[in-house]
């Protein structure tokens, strides 16, 4: 009797070291890479894609700091790496944000009926990496970041398990050699492997950027970035999320907070279409 149960446990060892073998190679930065663009589609499927045209409907509210709620419009162009990024809600005063990039510079449109650039605004075009790279949005646009690592010159590292809203996710991070205070993590469906949430956080402590006198009762100023990625629909070949949530929390050295939230539906992606290279800069 011993050693039956001795041999069934020294199986039981034997299975579980082998699992655990196993997770570890599959937890590589280039394993979790590569299934998730196979989640995307075969790696002709993608190719095949040269541009993508992505129109719908969206929701804007305020959460935190304000309140009301406004619908209205956006759309992401894309070709290779270049990206027109657009959400217009012409509610009040803030009418709306377009961020692009033309393969060589950014530009950032003013948002406000004064020419100005709202908070939000600034806040992106002081990171503008996660443009440059084709963090912001995901794999809506065909410059995605994880399908240009090379070119970005980024470097990931597997971060594990995590739980988010009760539901456990495969996380990554993102390291840019342009990310400064900014941390970017990637979060993957374990099972599909299709991404569905990023969130880039940076924390300032108070006498950075500008001339404020630090005081012990002063706080540090919070920045957080999440997008989440749901409904997933195949579109000629690849599967891409047509739910697209995008909310900004921006905590300031006063106590103040404010939380935006961007709630868009992908209601209409073409490929390949003839694109104006005036697209991609601010006109």
């Amino acid at each position: 009797m011993f050693t039956t149960h001795f041999r069934r446990f020294t199986y039981f060892l034997l299975f579980c070291s082998a699992f655990v073998l196993v997770h570890a190679v599959e937890s590589t930065p280039e394993e979790v890479i590569t299934k998730h663009l196979a989640s995307i589609g075969p790696p002709e499927a993608r190719a095949a894609i040269k541009n993508r045209v992505v129109q719908g409907t969206l929701k804007f509210r305020v959460l935190v700091g304000g309140a009301g709620e406004v619908t209205g419009s956006w759309g992401r162009v894309s070709s290779d790496r270049m990206s027109n990024f657009v959400m217009r809600f012409g509610g009040g005063d803030w009418r709306g944000e377009q961020f692009t990039y033309d393969g060589s510079k950014t530009g950032f449109a003013a948002a406000t009926s004064s020419h100005q650039r709202s908070a939000f605004c600034q806040f992106i075009s002081s990171q503008d990496f996660i443009v440059k790279e084709g963090l912001l949005g995901g794999e809506l646009s065909t410059g995605w970041a994880l399908q240009n690592l090379d070119a970005n010159h980024a470097r990931i590292q597997v971060l594990g398990p995590k739980k988010v809203d009760g539901k456990e996710l495969l996380g990554i991070q993102y390291f840019s050699k342009y990310a400064g205070d900014m941390q970017v993590k990637i979060y993957f469906d374990p099972e599909t492997y299709h991404h569905v949430l990023t969130v880039y956080s940076m924390e300032l402590a108070p006498n950075m950027g500008g001339s404020v006198i630090a005081s012990p009762s002063q706080r540090e100023i919070r920045y957080t970035l999440e997008e989440r990625f749901t409904n997933f629909q195949i579109v000629d070949g690849v599967t891409l999320p047509t739910n697209y949530d995008l909310q900004w929390t921006q905590e300031l050295q006063n106590g103040t907070t404010r939380v935006y939230d961007w709630n868009m539906t992908a209601d209409q992606i073409r490929d390949n279409l003839t694109l104006d290279p005036g697209n991609f800069r601010i006109k």
